[in-house]
């Protein structure tokens, strides 16, 4: 419906002039009972139909009856360099855009997702990361295909039920993001679900918590395995080696990817271990920003004869050639001279036992300019045990005094995209800044 007004918005040169719709109870039984149920919450959305849309100047097609209708399969008439998708970035960091992507750059990560991690048809994996975001169309969806995979498909986030299906199907894979795994680790219920048959747990979109990390592994023998990449990277860039990783890091650039690291200023190359901003070429990259030629420039830089995309992102690469998240350029707090990455301060409170969640922000201050700001979500065991101040009291005992919170403000939940990824950009509108 919202595409529809959307489109009749525009004048009739620009708009739709076919629209074909599904609904989520097209694509299962709505019977079903017992732990494979869903949320009674969700019936509403899931299970209940919807008015079917009108466009003005266009023809509204249900999804089964165009698979009805039959007919002959047209020509192929498009190849690899053609354009296949428009997914649009995220928007954490400013309006979405629309990325360019022709069907060579989906198909390498497709099938490099798939060698990279001894995919077969064996696998059973839990699909929970949303479906119209790069990585679990590409990632996941793509590569699981193309594998002849088992998919278990979860509709939206519930970790009580993601606990369930894991249980029940025996799930080997699952790829989420990493406010997934804190969420099912907090779950009340979760010492009664089996995560034994999990054989790979991994995937990106936020920085993974040592301590999490670390109880996965000391707990299941799982070591949780980061990826990097954006939407203009039809998702993996980089990734650690499934029998090589390390913990908190993006991993090596992925296959056929030439990944640096350079002086966002100068663009002169860093050294070994020390931070700058993050650049790639390779097949998977995009091919520019749909109808904006002034940013597409100003993604875009030549070295070596390359055209390197600028990631936006600080980091660094170790002496082994892994890569490593110093922050987002734009996330950066200036306290009193003094560079505050909120990620770094993110990594570091998740290791207090009460802390579930974490995003850090910039607050204004009349001293500093700038002070740091923790917004937090308890777990649900610790929430009558501790105080904004003690949060704030444990961070001077347990990190630099510049990186300490100045305020700390408890709440139920953090905004998420649909893709699960943490808002910040939401919180920090927030507070004014």
């Amino acid at each position: 419906l919202e595409l529809a007004k959307a489109s009749d918005a525009l004048d009739a040169e620009h708009r739709l002039a076919h629209l074909i719709t599904t609904q989520f109870a097209d694509a299962f039984d709505s019977d079903v009972q017992g732990d494979d149920a869903p949320p009674a919450a969700w019936s509403q959305w899931l299970l209940g139909r919807h008015a079917k849309a009108v466009l003005q100047g266009g023809q509204v097609l249900d999804w089964n009856d165009a698979l009805a209708a039959g007919g002959e399969l047209p020509v192929l008439s498009v190849g690899p360099a053609d354009l296949a998708i428009l997914p649009y970035t995220s928007g954490t960091t400013g309006l979405p855009k629309g990325c360019m992507h022709p069907h060579s750059s989906i198909m390498h990560n497709a099938v490099a997702s798939g060698m990279w991690g001894n995919g077969s048809a064996e696998n059973v994996v839990l699909v929970v990361v949303p479906m119209f975001h790069i990585t679990g169309m590409v990632s996941i969806l793509h590569t699981s295909i193309r594998g002849g995979a088992t998919l278990v498909i979860m509709p939206r986030w519930d970790r009580d039920l993601a606990g369930r299906l894991i249980s029940r199907w025996k799930v080997t894979h699952w790829t989420n993001i990493p406010t997934m795994v804190i969420d099912l680790l907090g779950s009340p219920h979760f010492a009664s679900y089996d995560l034994s048959s999990l054989v790979y747990i991994g995937g990106g979109g936020a920085a993974m918590p040592q301590a999490v990390a670390q109880r996965l592994l000391e707990q299941f023998g799982l070591r949780y395995i980061e990826g990097y990449g954006l939407t203009e990277t039809a998702a993996p860039s980089h990734s650690n080696p499934p029998d090589a990783p390390k913990q908190q890091c993006l991993g090596i650039p992925f296959m056929g990817t030439d990944a640096r690291v350079i002086d966002p200023d100068t663009l002169q190359e860093m050294p070994v271990g020390e931070a700058g901003e993050i650049i790639m070429h390779g097949p998977e990259v995009f091919n520019g920003y749909w109808k904006r030629p002034d940013a597409t420039a100003a993604a875009f830089i030549e070295i070596d004869g390359k055209r390197f995309f600028r990631s936006g992102d600080l980091g660094r690469v170790d002496e082994d050639g892994y890569f490593f998240l110093t922050d987002r350029l734009k996330r950066m707090i200036n306290a009193s001279g003094f560079k505050v990455w909120p990620a770094e301060v993110e990594a570091l409170m998740y290791r207090h036992p009460a802390i579930q969640e974490a995003c850090v922000i910039s607050t204004p201050d009349s001293y500093r300019g700038e002070s740091v700001k923790a917004v937090v979500v308890l777990r649900s065991t610790h929430k009558d045990l501790v105080t904004e101040q003690g949060i704030v009291d444990w961070c001077r005992e347990n990190m630099a005094v510049y990186k300490v919170p100045r305020v700390v403000q408890f709440v139920d939940a953090l905004p998420k995209s649909g893709a699960g990824k943490v808002m910040w950009r939401t919180l920090q509108e927030a507070e004014g800044t």
